[in-house]
């Protein structure tokens, strides 16, 4: 009697292989969605050749559903990148803050958090400001873009109105790419 070893074929050096990258969105209203959804499209757009892109996306007013908060933060433990997207004129309600301290509190995936803000108040903003404290006790990226939305004015701005968009997220991009080179895509996962 002959005993054979069957090994499953390795993957040939010519074939390519785009490791998933999960974003998660949670966002005020529509127009701070689509602002979202712009920005993963200028990480799709950016890093699509080398990456397989996923979203999911979480309105604020169902975060307070306690059943599907926990789906909801599920899905943020679970993310590469998530993006925090409101008006900024205030604080983050507590539905949100609760989602937040949730995944935050568990394991992670996260290697950075985007806060999105259409208003002029920058660094009075307390949803940035417990946004970054959040990113920084997770030991996280924080990326965030001051208030320079399509339609609001400022005369520094340049004729595309893209300049800080452009400069923060080109910053992410460069941290998205570097990730993907290290253990994070590796097989000890």
């Amino acid at each position: 009697m002959q005993n054979t070893l069957t090994l499953p074929p390795f993957p040939s050096p010519d074939t390519e292989i785009n490791p998933v990258f999960n974003v998660v969105i949670a966002y005020e209203d529509f127009e701070t969605g689509k602002r979202a959804m712009k920005t993963y499209d200028y990480l799709v757009q950016h890093l699509g050749d080398d990456c397989t892109f996923k979203n999911q996306m979480w309105k604020f007013d169902v975060l307070a559903v306690p059943k599907l908060r926990e789906m909801a933060v599920k899905d943020a433990a679970a993310a590469d990148i998530i993006v925090v997207s409101a008006h900024g004129s205030g604080d983050l309600s507590d539905a949100v803050k609760a989602w937040v301290d949730r995944w935050i509190a568990g394991e992670r995936n996260a290697i950075a958090l985007v806060g999105l803000f259409d208003t002029d108040m920058y660094f009075e903003n307390p949803a940035r400001r417990y946004l970054a404290e959040t990113a920084r006790r997770a030991g996280m990226e924080f990326f965030s873009q001051p208030g320079l939305w399509p339609g609001k004015s400022r005369k520094s701005q340049p004729a595309d109105g893209n300049w800080e968009r452009n400069r923060a997220f080109s910053v992410l991009a460069t941290v998205v790419q570097e990730e993907t080179a290290v253990s994070h895509w590796g097989i000890n996962e």
